[in-house]
């Protein structure tokens, strides 16, 4: 559990990124911060491995205070994806995994055998393991640094904004792989982007947020739909201009399909036959949108 107690940071320009932010970031779920430029997400971020200092207020892990705790220690107790991958460009896709590890005083060659499995785990072909990272897609990229952040088993796991700079179809498959890989590992995971589509895929728990690190509504994805907490919400969602408006729409001829369309008259999906009676475990068969 990561809990944020009355945490404020005022940055030397006096800019205020975060005012007075108190909050419960669960075990073992993902939490997402969302919200516009300026809005304190990143900062909250990285004020869980220390990377920035708040000036007020503490942040405590499963009841430890990270004020005392050695920041090398800390970092490498702890997951980090960025959105740039931050692979170092002289080092082989294997030595990046294996790289805190290694500063951890794990051997050479075990650190190396266990990078090569997180390899497959998070969906890379071991052959990828002696390339460097210039040699690897964008999306490649972001696999290898999940894979790195997972190296010393984390409980927590932090990502800002990881998949921001790949395209739609590789973005689509790398949130996949992380809801696959939060169902297998049950990471602490705390997730930034201001995506709300992105968050609400993701989340357990959204936190939607205003300048300032002020929180404007929090919830599960399907709270926060059923039941914008105000205008902002309702706006930065989508409600207001009914984007989150679907229904159902039969589809012209003998194919029986039953499509989902949002407001704009766009499919979104097609429900499968018994989804309506709850027969469906997976009853969402996603078509491509515009």
């Amino acid at each position: 559990m990561i809990e944020f107690e009355s945490v404020s940071k005022r940055f030397p320009d006096g800019t205020v990124a975060v005012e007075d932010f108190s909050f419960v970031l669960p075990s073992r779920q993902t939490t997402v911060f969302v919200g516009s430029s300026g809005c304190g997400k990143t900062t909250l971020l990285r004020m869980v491995n220390r990377m920035i200092e708040p000036t007020s207020g503490r942040i405590t892990i499963d009841g430890v205070d990270i004020a005392g705790r050695d920041k090398v220690e800390l970092r490498r107790s702890i997951g980090y994806v960025l959105q740039s991958s931050g692979l170092l460009p002289h080092r082989k896709v294997v030595d990046n995994v294996a790289t805190v590890p290694l500063l951890n005083g794990v051997p050479k060659a075990q650190a190396r055998s266990e990078a090569l499995e997180l390899l497959d785990k998070v969906g890379l072909d071991r052959s990828l393991a002696k390339r460097y990272p210039r040699q690897l897609s964008g999306g490649q990229q972001q696999r290898v640094g999940v894979a790195r952040a997972l190296a010393s088993d984390p409980n927590v796991l932090l990502m800002d904004e990881p998949f921001g700079a790949v395209d739609p179809i590789v973005r689509a498959d790398l949130q996949a792989e992380l809801n696959r890989l939060q169902r297998e590992l049950g990471k602490t995971i705390v997730f930034v982007t201001h995506d709300i589509d992105e968050a609400f895929l993701l989340a357990d728990q959204v936190v939607i947020l205003r300048k300032g690190g002020v929180v404007a509504q929090a919830g599960t994805p399907a709270e926060i739909l059923a039941d914008p907490a105000d205008d902002f919400v309702a706006s930065f969602i989508g409600a207001d201009k009914g984007k989150r408006t679907l229904h159902l729409q039969q589809r012209p001829g003998d194919d029986g399909l039953t499509l989902v369309v949002d407001a704009d008259g766009r499919p979104i999906g097609v429900l499968r036959e018994g989804a309506v009676h709850g027969d469906d475990p997976d009853p969402w068969a996603k078509t491509s949108t515009s």
